[in-house]
């Protein structure tokens, strides 16, 4: 089996639909997707929705109907798995897309002649949608799929084969995905092929809720995401991402400091998550992006105290953050030179947050340490919560990963009131100046 770097794979993959006539779209930016109804760019499809509901927009603007990328994408929907073997908040999606131009046949040929005969991986399994109350069984792909010679076909429903929409409303339709197995014998789901058919009036959570109306789309088009990350995984032969390429520069680097001596399992989980976490905000501030309490700058804070808090609970300096900044921007220098050209930034967009983080994350420890050990029940306090929020700048889902690893929950309702009294307060006092 050739191993793969996951430049050569990148470019492969690009090269490979440029072949069938494809034309490759430079990656949307992070932070401004085109898409008014989402703060950071989560899908490779975003910046072409408008060309799903009019293929002749495409015609005129692209000059063409079908499309390849790699996608600079960023989502927190999985956060909390984040430091497990498969999951990020930063990764490159590469896909091919379609605007009123092939369907399921070529869409589900491409993906299996570039895993088996490109990539030269073998299929594990594929999975395709079972059908709802509105949309139908998708017998057609599992035709196609035993036509190539894969028999293990199997149905899944709308929680996993329907993808979309993404913001609040848009193009959407059933999936099939293609697993492959990683280094330690795990099928992993590596490519989604999405057959967008449809339009939600409404989000996806309305439409998993059924709140939402579906009409067909006038012309179908395909929509196809899959994680550089994960295919790297599969393709180099690892049993996590972070023994990529991608990952395994940072992860060697922090090895170098002499780390303190905790749990394996938890040591584990944090350099994964400081290593993530960094590797994403290096983007995001080479972006622009600052820390702030709102929209995608609280997304940025989030990450960077989540990392900061990790780095502290190991010991680690300061100058490690620099470091995984700038080993960061030379990994991709080749792809996007504007990491490196916009560093100086990321330092001093950095060096904000850790000065107002930074000194207080030991009395912030400290404090939920000892509201832990006083707990009498399995529940923290809303008000005592809203005070590690408000003194020591600890956001709310940091706190209350804090407390899962202890063993106990949050007071949500306890908080959101202590927040909203805490709002009126401030509002009154700045009508009286």
């Amino acid at each position: 089996m050739q191993m793969w770097t996951s430049n050569q794979m990148r470019s492969e993959f690009l090269a490979f639909f440029e072949k069938n006539k494809h034309k490759t779209v430079a990656s949307s930016s992070l932070t401004n997707s085109g898409d008014p109804t989402v703060l950071l760019t989560t899908a490779g499809m975003q910046q072409f929705k408008p060309y799903y509901l009019d293929s002749k927009k495409a015609d005129d603007e692209l000059g063409t109907r079908r499309v390849a990328s790699s996608q600079k994408c960023f989502r927190t929907t999985d956060i909390d798995e984040v430091g497990d073997e498969t999951h990020n908040t930063f990764f490159e999606m590469l896909g091919n897309f379609s605007f009123g131009d092939y369907f399921k046949k070529e869409a589900i040929e491409y993906a299996h002649e570039f895993i088996t005969n490109v990539a030269k991986l073998p299929i594990s399994y594929v999975t395709v949608f079972q059908g709802s109350g509105v949309v139908p069984k998708d017998e057609e792909s599992r035709k196609i799929w035993n036509k190539l010679g894969v028999e293990d076909v199997r149905e899944e429903g709308m929680e996993d084969v329907f993808w979309g929409p993404t913001g609040s409303e848009g193009p959407c339709g059933p999936t099939t995905e293609i697993y492959c197995k990683n280094a330690a014998g795990r099928d992993v789901e590596i490519w989604n092929i999405v057959f967008n058919e449809y339009r939600s009036s409404s989000s996806r959570d309305d439409l998993l809720a059924g709140n939402a109306t579906l009409e067909e789309l006038e012309t179908k088009g395909i929509d196809t995401g899959m994680g550089l990350e994960r295919l790297v995984m599969v393709a180099q032969q690892k049993s996590t991402l972070f023994e990529t390429d991608l990952f395994e520069m940072l992860m060697v680097h922090l090895d170098g400091y002499t780390l303190k001596d905790l749990p394996k399992p938890l040591k584990i989980k944090s350099k994964r998550i400081i290593s993530d976490h960094l590797r994403g905000a290096t983007f995001l501030m080479a972006e622009g992006l600052e820390p702030s309490n709102v929209k995608a700058g609280y997304v940025l804070r989030r990450i960077l105290r989540r990392a900061i808090r990790y780095a502290y609970q190991l010991e680690l300096p300061y100058q490690v953050f620099l470091d995984l900044f700038r080993l960061t921007a030379r990994m991709y220098a080749d792809v996007y030179p504007e990491l490196g050209a916009n560093l100086a930034r990321v330092h001093v967009g950095f060096e904000k947050e850790y000065r107002l983080f930074g000194k207080a994350i030991k009395k912030g420890t400290a404090m939920f340490e000892s509201l832990a050990v006083a707990n009498s029940g399995n529940m923290l306090k809303g008000i005592d919560v809203f005070n590690l929020y408000a003194t020591f700048g600890f956001p709310y889902e940091l706190i209350e990963e804090m407390a899962k690893e202890r063993g106990l929950s949050v007071d949500n309702k306890g908080f959101s009131e202590a927040l909203e009294k805490h709002k009126t307060v401030s509002k009154g006092e700045r009508g009286q100046n």
